[in-house]
């Protein structure tokens, strides 16, 4: 399953690079020469604009040269924010060719909480979206220069040219590349620090355990912003000359559209959207009729069996008629990472010839340090760890589960300006402290269990992660949102028991009293809700049931990658 894939790079040293792996810019140039009428960058709004890797080249030079004049160059910080397009991928790679630093921020902040990574991040120079450029064209602050990723604004970055020729990055693998903000918005932010190192590498050992080539179709639909995106997408898909499809909406109607448009052949997701796949498609087979559906179902186990002791793929013509309603019949894999997955979606996808992987990693390791091999997939786990990451675990309790700690040339070099939080985020040995817990099989894949910060411990001294719970859930259509956390149950004693607050998926409601003429209102609702709630019950052991549950009238928080702000529930 390991697999060398830059082996290429020889042919290129000493001419594009020298150190051991190229920087980003160099990678980008070599991919370049490559394969420069290759489709690098495509939108669809709602006409198809593509540009080819020379045309991108070119424009990015363009841009770079102007960025120069600027004064832009090593350690100068260069902010990013906007929606997935090709402006956004155009911005970061000419702030990298001009040896500065980029810095993607989320769009979805609200402009004072921007304002404040801003300043915090030591920015002076801004690429923004539309919807802000006015706002901060007018409350620039300390910034010096600010630039519309949009046409429909001034000084849009496609007009951008240097007066003099490019002078090139120089950029060495050592330097700081990017400044990611992984969480907190005020007070002390934590700004991840990646290297040029961190980044390549990162990709390339991801390419061991998975193969991926110069005619694949890449689909951004999650925050390029986000590390996930920025690393397992846009910088796998340019590492090899592949193309970029720009989601411009998550509307469901819209993503299907773009992959069967595009001829997606590689989609990285998060569990959300993979779960309400698998839902619509499950849901449309039943309704053809119970008889109908257990044939399916049965042919799904086969198909199943088949591929994973066979090695053998024949869920693809036997489900073509299925994965023609998801727009994947295409498609070659579908990747899952950003949060926890329940295993019977990933097995689902795989009986049906999709080759459905998952991953793992931290925006603090570039972010992937575990994937799944099609060829050799384990649906529980998180993947096989890359090589060349050291990992261990701290404090196993006694099934072996411990804090995962990793050490390697992925990790970043700390958090800007917050030393305390660097300091506190590693070992005196150097390894990396995730906050995650789980164990290793014999073959080094990874299995997670939960955060340690979330950790409950019940009255019997068992310790349990609200994840494994929350897991249950993910399949029922009446529960769009589900949060599980301790409670002291005994202050005295400080005992934990476990609840759960949970947010009706109302859609849901609303369908089932027109099909069936009922009344979902809060007692009907909340009938169903505990219904489910001693279902699940049922599958899990006595020490992690729910004892108490609460239903919420509104959405709780969440991040870009939906994964619910746990420190913001209130009781």
């Amino acid at each position: 399953m390991r697999r060398n894939p830059w082996t290429f790079l020889e042919d290129f040293r000493g001419k594009e690079f020298t150190e051991e792996l190229p920087t980003l810019p160099q990678l980008f140039s070599i991919t370049t020469e490559r394969y420069p009428d290759n489709r690098c960058f495509t939108v669809f709004d709602p006409e198809q604009i593509t540009l080819t890797y020379a045309e991108a080249l070119d424009k990015i030079i363009n841009i770079s040269s102007f960025l120069e004049s600027l004064g832009v160059k090593k350690d100068v910080k260069v902010a990013v924010s906007g929606k997935n397009s090709s402006e956004w991928a155009l911005a970061y790679l000419a702030v990298l060719y001009a040896g500065g630093v980029v810095v993607p921020l989320d769009y979805q902040l609200k402009n004072e909480e921007l304002s404040f990574l801003l300043d915090f991040a030591d920015v002076e120079v801004l690429f923004i979206d539309e919807e802000k450029y006015d706002y901060f064209i007018s409350n620039k602050g300390r910034i010096k220069n600010i630039f519309s990723l949009s046409k429909a604004k001034d000084d849009f970055i496609l007009d951008l040219k240097g007066k003099e020729p490019w002078k090139g990055s120089n950029s060495k693998l050592e330097d700081l590349a990017a400044i990611l903000f992984t969480s907190g918005t005020t007070g002390n932010p934590k700004g991840v620090m990646l290297t040029h190192r961190n980044i390549v590498n990162d990709c390339f050992l991801a390419q061991e355990l998975l193969s991926i080539y110069s005619n694949d179709v890449f689909y951004a639909l999650t925050p390029l912003h986000h590390s996930y995106t920025m690393t397992a997408v846009f910088i796998e898909a340019i590492s090899v000359g592949a193309e970029v499809i720009f989601a411009k909406s998550l509307a469901i109607q819209q993503i299907l559209s773009d992959l069967k448009r595009g001829n997606v052949t590689m989609l990285l997701s998060i569990p959300m959207l993979f779960n309400k796949m698998m839902k619509a498609l499950m849901k449309g087979v039943r309704e053809k009729g119970i008889a109908v559906y257990v044939i399916i179902r049965f042919l799904m186990g086969i198909s199943g069996v088949i591929k994973k002791i066979f090695r053998v793929n024949p869920g693809k013509k036997m489900f073509g008629f299925l994965l023609k309603k998801l727009s994947l019949e295409k498609n070659r894999i579908c990747i899952c990472g950003g949060g926890p997955l329940p295993a019977s979606t990933f097995k689902r996808f795989n009986q049906m010839g999709i080759d459905f992987v998952q991953g793992y990693g931290l925006t603090e390791t570039s972010p992937i340090i575990a994937l799944n091999p099609k060829e050799h997939y384990k649906e529980k786990s998180v993947g096989k760890m890359i090589d060349k990451v050291e990992v261990k675990l701290l404090d196993t309790d006694d099934q072996g589960r411990g804090e995962i700690l990793v050490k390697g040339p992925v990790v970043m070099q700390g958090y800007y300006k917050n030393e305390e939080e660097t300091k506190k985020a590693f070992t005196e040995d150097g390894f990396l402290l995730t906050g995650d817990v789980g164990y290793l099989d014999n073959e080094n894949y990874l299995y997670l269990t939960g955060r340690k910060k979330s950790l409950i411990v019940t009255e019997g001294g068992k310790n349990v992660f609200p994840e494994e719970i929350e897991d249950h859930f993910q399949l029922f259509d009446e529960v769009e949102q589900i949060l599980v956390r301790g409670f002291i149950r005994d202050v005295k004693m400080k005992t934990e028991d476990i609840e759960a607050f949970i947010y009706p998926a109302m859609d849901h409601f609303k369908e089932l009293e027109k099909k069936e003429g009922i009344t979902a209102d809060k007692s009907f609702i909340e009938n169903r809700i505990g219904e489910i709630i001693n279902e699940v019950n049922k599958l899990l052991p006595s020490y992690k049931r729910i004892s108490k549950f609460k239903i919420i009238d509104e959405p709780m928080e969440m991040t870009t990658t939906k994964k619910i702000k746990r420190f913001k529930i209130q009781d």
